[in-house]
C-alpha cells in the first residue's frame, strides 16, 4: 500500500495555521471537505475529537496521525498538514507536532485502515524523510517527497 493510494493531493497544506489540537483537526478536515473527499465536516470533526479523547494520536518525534472511522466516507482518505511552528498535540514524548496525517476510513474497513496507519508510521520512522517533509517549501514539494518515498520503500 502506498500513501498516494489514499492521500488526497488537494487536501495537503504546507502551512497549517492552527495552534492547538482541535484547530489542527478542524483545518485538516476542512482540507478534505474543500477537496470534495468528505461531505459532513462537523460529523467528522466530532468523530476525530472523540477518538483523540481516548488517547492522543501524537505519536512522538513531531508526528501526529489523527484518525477515525466514518460511515460518511466510501474509501480510505487522508489529508496532510505541516505546521511550521509546531503544535502542542499531547504527544507521547511531550514534544510539539509538525507533521500531520489525518486518516479517515469507512466504518467497516479495519484492514485498510490499519495498513494505512502502519505504512504512515513506518515511513515516518525515517528521520531523513521527516526532515524532508518539514523543510518542504510548498504542497507540490510535499507531494513529490511522499511520491518519491512511496516508490522507494515497498513492504
Amino acid at each position: 500500500m502506498k500513501i498516494m493510494d489514499f492521500l488526497n493531493e488537494k487536501a495537503t497544506s504546507a502551512g497549517l495555521k492552527a495552534q492547538d489540537k482541535q484547530g489542527v483537526i478542524r483545518e485538516l478536515v476542512d482540507l478534505l471537505f474543500k477537496a470534495g473527499a468528505i461531505k459532513d465536516k462537523e460529523e467528522l470533526n466530532n468523530t476525530l475529537l472523540s477518538r483523540e479523547a481516548l488517547g492522543s494520536t501524537g505519536i512522538g518525534q513531531g508526528i501526529g496521525i489523527p484518525h477515525g472511522k466514518s460511515d460518511k466516507v466510501k474509501d480510505l482518505v487522508a489529508a496532510f498538514g505541516l505546521s511550521r511552528k509546531g503544535v502542542n498535540f499531547d504527544s507521547l514524548d511531550g514534544e510539539p507536532v509538525y507533521i500531520f496525517f489525518l486518516l479517515v476510513a469507512p466504518e467497516e474497513s479495519a484492514g485498510p485502515h490499519l495498513k494505512a496507519l502502519a505504512r504512515i508510521s513506518r515511513l515516518l520512522k525515517d528521520k531523513h524523510f521527516r526532515d524532508l517533509l518539514k523543510e518542504a517549501k510548498d504542497e507540490k514539494a510535499i507531494i513529490k517527497i511522499i511520491k518519491d518515498e512511496d516508490d522507494k520503500k515497498q513492504y
